[in-house]
């Protein structure tokens, strides 16, 4: 692991000792698997749990929290850097209690976060520790220089995937690549699922491959469904769990955060499938 990182994850567990923050990466092997949407779905669902939420976009440059909402975010984590401004300054009010961070859009240059703006960083997040019950960072797709940090540095990373076979090479690519560097806490949601036989069938097998192969044990959430009423949704930007509660996508995500939160029995993990995966990763 690299210094930076080290420095990052000793600064955020020395907090986690003090504070009652628990901090997770919501990451994803490759783009388009509507990370971001689920990240925000998932963070209103655990605010709907009344816990206090905070959702850091940290795809920096490229972010879309704000787009998702609906809404036009005065400052991005950008900003604070520089601007200088205080974390507060940056810190937006969503629907139902939930705060969040932009990432920012359209940028012009490409953003780096060297040792002085780490630095800052982290004396500006010790001071969120005290008051949120979850803080969470939508990553960027994939792993980057600037993102594997953050994600060495969180107490657990959820993984999101879909059935698509390349989705899911990329997202044991990914597992295997931290995994290199790190053990670390993984959970496993499947997002657009044609059927809830066909997500559980694949959120298993890939359970059981990245335990067989990897010797990692990886927590299976849930399933999302592929539902329309999520593009509809987009399209209004609005978060589906409160464009259509009762959709069965808003369903799912609320059985996801009752699984993160203990709330009901595990889903079980059984073998199969390593053939395949094992045969799409080799080929890649």
């Amino acid at each position: 692991m690299s210094d930076q990182a080290s420095k990052l994850r000793q600064k955020i567990t020395g907090l986690n000792s003090q504070f009652h923050a628990k901090t997770i990466a919501i990451v994803s092997g490759k783009g388009g698997v509507g990370k971001s949407n689920i990240a925000l779905n998932f963070s209103l669902s655990l605010a709907n749990q009344g816990k206090k939420v905070l959702l850091f976009d940290l795809d920096i440059g490229m972010g879309n929290i704000d787009i998702l909402l609906g809404k036009s975010s005065k400052y991005s984590i950008i900003n604070m850097f520089e601007n200088n401004l205080s974390i507060y300054d940056i810190i937006e009010s969503g629907p139902n209690s939930l705060f969040y961070i932009a990432g920012g859009s359209g940028q012009d240059h490409i953003f780096y976060l060297d040792d002085e703006r780490l630095d800052y960083f982290l004396e500006q997040l010790e001071l969120l520790f005290r008051e949120y019950d979850y803080i969470i960072f939508d990553m960027g797709a994939g792993v980057t220089r600037e993102t594997i940090h953050y994600i060495l540095a969180v107490d657990e990373c959820i993984l999101v995937t879909t059935p698509e076979p390349t989705s899911m090479t990329d997202a044991y690519s990914m597992v295997k690549h931290i995994l290199s560097q790190q053990s670390i806490q993984f959970h496993l949601i499947i997002n657009r699922s044609k059927s809830e036989k066909q997500g559980i069938d694949i959120m298993n097998r890939m359970s059981s491959a990245i335990k067989r192969f990897l010797h990692h044990d990886i927590t299976p959430l849930g399933t999302i469904p592929d539902d329309e009423s999520v593009v509809e949704a987009v399209i209004d930007q609005q978060p589906f769990i409160l464009h259509n509660p009762k959709a069965k996508a808003s369903k799912a995500i609320e059985q996801v955060t009752k699984q993160f939160l203990g709330e009901i029995p595990k889903i079980k993990d059984n073998s199969g499938f390593l053939s395949k995966l094992k045969r799409l990763i080799t080929e890649r």
